[in-house]
């Protein structure tokens, strides 16, 4: 049986590549069969984020700024119900995640009907017989991999007013890459409204970029890197909570070295400079921290 989680603030170091292999595995399938790729850090973020939860059956969890990113087609495969918010609308998800997983708006506008979906896809591309070829395959894709055994409930809404969640009705929040985006004033309420859903003993469990000495605005990637102190505030974190900060310049070293992370660099980031990894120069300037915050 697994333990029961702890609050904790950690440093990701690439020791979780290997001591969660078949996770990682997982995941990369996964993303390779939707036609999703991962920010640069993002297996070491789900990694961990993965350990936090244990079993997924049944659990009712918050994906918090979850895009269409693959954590949530995740948890939703192995039993999971997620609520994917995020404040930019994914009312016109394409058919691929409709056809693996069940699908549904939290509330009617946040989902469009997939017949209309369709047909807009079909007008709005140059090349119509290759989106008809790519929808068809999508559709196909359903009877070919089955549905998970949970649900998606895309919901499009701020983090900060989660009006449609009642208190004390979420068992986990999960949050990928996608906090620090917030202004540290704004993360504050976002956590504040994050723990209002949550049951009492469930937990916010959430990746951010780290800062060694001083919080400071990663621009490239339009986040915030926080100190240990900055995340302990931030998160309403005992002062005397034991954290790794003090082996930064050790993690930052391996995570530079780590060949895996480097070689699997996604496409994306060679086509811009306004990314976690500028014109995909792999040259990481920080490391992801993991926060997790139970509810008492």
């Amino acid at each position: 049986m697994q333990e029961a989680p702890q609050e904790k603030i950690e440093l990701l170091s690439v020791d979780l590549l290997e001591k969660h292999r078949r996770t990682v595995s997982r995941l990369k399938g996964l993303a390779h069969s939707l036609s999703l790729e991962f920010g640069w850090h993002y297996l070491l973020d789900m990694a961990w984020i993965l350990e936090q939860l244990g079993d997924l059956e049944g659990k009712r969890i918050i994906d918090a700024g979850a895009g269409v990113g693959v954590l949530q087609w995740y948890l939703a495969r192995d039993g999971a119900r997620v609520v994917s918010v995020d404040r930019l609308s994914r009312a016109d998800l394409p058919l691929r995640f409709r056809a693996r997983f069940h699908v549904q708006g939290l509330r009617e506008q946040d989902l469009l009907p997939a017949q209309q979906v369709f047909r807009e896809s079909l007008t709005n591309q140059a090349s119509w017989s290759a989106k008809v070829s790519r929808q068809l395959r999508d559709v196909r894709a359903m009877a070919h991999f089955g549905k998970g055994a949970g649900k998606v409930f895309i919901y499009n809404q701020d983090l900060r007013d989660l009006a449609d969640i009642e208190d004390n009705s979420i068992d986990a929040v999960v949050a990928v890459s996608a906090l620090e985006h917030n202004s540290p004033e704004g993360l504050e309420l976002v956590v504040q409204e994050l723990m209002r859903v949550l049951k009492p003993g469930g937990f916010l469990a959430a990746s951010l970029n780290a800062a060694r000495d001083e919080d400071w605005w990663h621009e490239p990637s339009s986040g915030w890197c926080y100190t240990d102190d900055s995340l302990r505030r931030l998160f309403c974190l005992p002062p005397d909570l034991p954290s790794n900060y003090d082996r930064y310049d050790e993690l930052l070293a391996a995570l530079r070295d780590c060949r895996e992370l480097r070689d699997g660099l996604a496409a994306f980031y060679f086509r811009s400079g306004n990314n976690g990894m500028p014109w995909g120069k792999w040259s990481p300037q920080y490391i992801p921290v993991g926060v997790l915050k139970i509810k008492r």
